[in-house]
């Protein structure tokens, strides 16, 4: 089938070159010319436009966005619907609020085009394992496109789960699942490191990984990064987040389910960016007022 990929960046790029590779013909577009360029080389078509996009794609216009939130985002969609024709199909499969996907599907519907929400994980491993792909949104524009979804995902790896908005609600809460299992690994290490025994970490990595009940592929993860860098020298305890484990709390609060282990997780993450944090200095700082407890000057 004939597509375009719009976002060529670490995830779009390589979901255009598994597509290539599976004998799709792939339309690539990216304002960094040069990730265009590339993909050329390796058999895409290059565009240098939103409307070299839509002139360059034929029959049902099948528009496949790979871009970070805001006005990216927001412009490349509301550009697409100035320029596709009735039954032509928007799939965004970046890690979108699943409200703005509702609101955005019934906008295009009244122009008759169709939306399908992708949620997209594999991360930098999909290239070669394939990503799995949770989709909601136009039924019949699924249906259409599904060979393109069976390309980018392993046997077993894809599925439709409702209207608009359902593929980007349960990569939500995947994302928020994900911060919970990636703290829990953390803190187990954190503490087998700061016993007596004096693990070797890869190694126990390692072995937890043939057969025991917390084996996965984030363990598998862990195994890597702890053979590279056994120590961890060199990196700093700042973590990031991207939106969507803050989303799964709000969601949480919204429907009044108790998710404690995701928001730790979280909160564990905006903890990490903070270099002495006021909340400690004043936890220390109560400590000396009624006990006299001994306090460091920083």
């Amino acid at each position: 089938m004939k597509l375009a990929m719009i976002g060529l960046g670490r995830m779009g790029g390589n979901m255009a070159r598994r597509l290539l590779r599976n004998g799709h013909s792939v339309v690539v577009y990216d304002r960094d010319q040069e990730a265009v360029a590339a993909l050329v080389k390796e058999g895409a078509i290059g565009s240098t436009s939103l409307d070299d996009v839509v002139k360059k794609l034929d029959g049902t216009r099948i528009c496949w966005t790979m871009l970070p939130g805001g006005v990216p985002f927001t412009s490349t969609i509301e550009t697409l619907m100035g320029a596709l024709s009735p039954g032509d199909i928007v799939v965004d499969g970046g890690n979108s609020n699943f409200r703005e996907s509702m609101q955005w599907a019934s906008r295009l519907a009244e122009k008759k085009l169709r939306w399908v929400d992708s949620g997209t994980s594999g991360g930098v491993w999909g290239l070669e394992n394939g990503y799995c792909l949770m989709l909601g949104g136009d039924k019949s524009a699924y249906d259409h496109i599904e060979p393109i979804i069976a390309a980018l995902a392993p046997k077993g790896g894809y599925g439709h789960f409702g209207k608009a908005g359902a593929g980007h609600f349960a990569k939500m809460v995947h994302n928020g699942m994900e911060y919970a299992l990636m703290q829990s690994y953390a803190e187990g290490f954190e503490l087998l490191q700061a016993s007596e025994f004096n693990f070797d970490l890869h190694k126990l990595a390692k072995l937890w990984n043939q057969g025991a009940v917390v084996r996965s592929w984030l363990l598998e993860l862990a195994e890597r990064a702890l053979e590279k860098n056994p120590s961890l020298e060199g990196l700093k305890a700042w973590v990031d987040d991207n939106g969507m484990g803050r989303w799964t709390v709000q969601e949480a609060i919204v429907h009044a389910v108790p998710v404690p282990a995701i928001a730790a997780s979280l909160f564990a993450r905006f903890s990490s960016r903070m270099d002495n944090s006021f909340a400690l200095r004043m936890l220390a700082a109560l400590r000396n007022e009624f006990g006299g407890h001994a306090i460091k000057k920083g």
